[in-house]
């Protein structure tokens, strides 16, 4: 006998990212993945019209998404929820949509057009705040010596101090062992917003202050006329993104393309 197949496990266990890509390679599922970037739980009903299949295809569809870890799902009675696995799953997802490349896809009317704007401009990414708005919380704080750079971003004594003065309690380095201080590659701006639990705070804050407002079922957010006045005092944000016009909400190179991150 081979002494290695007595001592030795015959198996061993390795990451399959040829099984993860392969989920979201169907459009479908990607679609159904990046609305559930809001934070919330759908249902399976929800998900069809959005993703416009059948409610047959949907359910096929979920099924790989839960068996494969990217989902989660409750029952209640006969109605099925789905919700992201969790806040990890989320910003992996959003570093995805970050690395792909666009694609073109039809605008049918000036409403439709605005809320491509409004989605570029702010919006939540799982429960931070993403898009133009996102990243220049993520410049200003840097930029203010309220996050240093180590083996990546810490909150500096000047940053714990200033969630003190604003009364957002710090939610410490290991809560619920989720990051402190992470960050996740924009898909719109194709650079770094905060994520992880304290920009989880933060945004908790904004929300609760009624800085910005989030309408149901949809991942946008409006900056309010108390938000402008709350980051521009706190952080010294351009005004470019405190109040943009219609057409300075889309970066540079992405106006023209469009796109939902699929």
């Amino acid at each position: 006998m081979n002494p290695w197949d007595a001592d030795h496990e015959s198996t061993a266990e390795t990451p399959d990212l040829a099984a993860l890509a392969a989920l979201l390679a169907d459009r479908t599922r990607a679609t159904m993945c990046m609305a559930l970037l809001d934070g919330g739980s759908w249902t399976a009903g929800e998900l069809a019209e959005y993703a416009a299949v059948a409610p047959s295809t949907t359910t096929e569809h979920l099924n790989l998404l839960v068996a494969g870890g990217l989902l989660a799902e409750e029952r209640h009675g006969r109605r099925r929820y789905v919700r992201l696995a969790g806040p990890d799953t989320a910003e992996a997802l959003e570093n995805l949509a970050g690395l792909a490349p666009y694609r073109q896809i039809p605008i049918r009317s000036l409403a439709e057009a605005n809320q491509r704007r409004a989605l570029h401009h702010a919006r939540t990414c799982y429960d931070h705040i993403a898009g133009a708005l996102g990243v220049a919380i993520a410049d200003a704080m840097t930029e203010r010596a309220l996050l240093a750079r180590e083996y990546g971003l810490v909150l500096t004594r000047a940053g714990a101090d200033w969630l003190a003065g604003l009364g957002i309690p710090d939610p410490g380095p290991q809560v619920a062992h989720r990051a402190h201080v992470r960050t996740c590659l924009d898909w719109t701006v194709r650079r770094q917003h905060l994520s992880g639990a304290l920009a989880a705070a933060l945004c908790r804050h904004a929300l609760t202050r009624s800085w910005i407002l989030k309408a149901p079922s949809t991942r946008i957010l409006t900056l309010t006329d108390t938000g402008r006045t709350a980051l521009r005092d706190s952080l010294g944000l351009p005004e470019e993104v405190l109040a943009p016009s219609p057409a300075a909400v889309l970066p540079a190179g992405v106006r023209a393309r469009g796109g939902t991150g699929v």
